[in-house]
């Protein structure tokens, strides 16, 4: 078994549990920066483990593939070697940037064909395609393939949607139990891998069916049925309200295995995360951390702070009360200076200390739960970050 439940909150669905990988533990709840080129923008693996305290972070499968392509993962051994990031990765099948390709792409039963953004070429990934290249990269977690469904849709287009998903699914598992082992570098190579637990390549399932709770819940019994070793909620954070994505979770989760992890893909924002947390979910990924941090964002416990304003001009405040050690030396006034400047170090500090912040929530979360105080601890802290009084 390579998820473990440890405590569930009395007072709502939240829970802890360790799930276990190649290339170590992950504690959960859990954030993974997400590492679109293979590492998180701006900032080095050493930074990622020893300031931002990540325990695995996402790759992305579509941008990889295209640059710097199989060939370079392959013969540099695999995502880990190339990067040095010798902790868990998880990989998206890329069917989230397929989506984002509206305008450019086809959907037929083989999978998808689009011009990539790089040189307009046409691409086509399918389902086998996306393992292989996930298996190629190595990845301790592999999305299955899926169509992500626009919002809004019509329920029709939805349904049909989950079917296709549905039936891609089946073609991933089969394709990753008969051919994986032939491709992922660390199971050929184990001698030259700083592997922690003799487990393999693990694929999830991704959770569709976009605001229509009947189809939310076939789909996760579907998935279920079919066998997966953990389980996503997709299609959220598609510009729907914050109330359409919450309904997602709750129609999904009450049919997802307990003993198997969940996993709310592209969210969210520190209140909306610990919302998810308390109807069951124990990962999530998202861009906003660092996105927004090279924009001049900073997440503090009294809300985002906006470090370019003029307000911060002769602050000699750290960004925030919680920020790490390493971090408080700096002054809201000389990271304002830096942006205004246009340094790389704000980028990078921002950067640092946002996933720091998004990553102490995550530690806070488990420590509350385990406690039996989470109720009120994402009261407080949900309390103080809207400014409510």
């Amino acid at each position: 078994m390579s998820f473990t439940l440890h405590h569930t909150c009395p007072d709502t669905s939240a829970r802890t549990g360790t799930l276990k990988t190649a290339h170590g533990d992950i504690q959960t709840p859990i954030f993974m920066p997400v590492g679109t080129q293979g590492m998180v923008k701006t900032l080095s693996p050493d930074e990622l483990i020893d300031i931002v305290g990540a325990e695995i972070i996402l790759g992305n499968t579509y941008h990889l593939n295209l640059r710097p392509g199989l060939e370079v993962i392959r013969q540099m051994g695999g995502l880990h070697k190339f990067s040095t990031w010798e902790k868990p990765i998880l990989t998206d099948s890329g069917g989230f940037q397929v989506w984002s390709l509206a305008k450019l792409r086809k959907i037929t039963e083989e999978g998808v064909s689009f011009a990539n953004h790089i040189d307009g070429s046409r691409t086509m990934l399918s389902p086998e395609a996306s393992m292989e290249i996930q298996a190629t990269l190595g990845s301790d977690i592999a999305m299955l393939f899926d169509e992500c469904p626009p919002y809004p849709c019509e329920e029709k287009y939805a349904a049909n949607s989950l079917a296709l998903t549905t039936r891609w699914a089946r073609r991933c598992k089969e394709w990753h139990q008969e051919n994986a082992s032939k491709h992922v570098p660390w199971q050929l190579k184990p001698e030259g891998a700083n592997l922690q637990h003799d487990l393999p390549q693990q694929i999830f399932g991704i959770v569709q069916g976009s605001i229509y709770s009947d189809l939310r819940e076939q789909s996760a019994k579907e998935l279920v049925e079919i066998g997966f070793d953990g389980y996503a909620v997709g299609g959220i954070s598609v510009g729907e309200p914050e109330h359409e994505m919450l309904r997602a979770i709750e129609n999904a989760v009450p049919f997802l295995p307990e003993d198997k992890p969940r996993y709310a893909m592209g969210l969210g924002t520190p209140p909306q995360m610990l919302e998810m947390i308390a109807r069951g979910v124990d990962m999530f990924d998202c861009v906003m951390p660092t996105r927004v941090a090279r924009h001049g964002l900073a997440f503090t416990l009294d809300g985002p702070l906006h470090i370019k304003n003029k307000e911060f001009e002769f602050d000699a405040a750290p960004l925030d009360e919680t920020t790490h050690p390493a971090l408080q030396k700096y002054s809201r006034s000389f990271i304002r200076h830096l942006f205004r400047a246009k340094e790389m170090l704000a980028l990078r500090l921002l950067s640092l200390h946002n996933l720091h912040f998004f990553l102490r929530l995550m530690q806070q979360s488990r420590e509350h739960i385990e406690a039996g105080t989470f109720v009120e601890f994402k009261t407080q802290f949900t309390k103080r970050y809207l400014n409510q009084s």
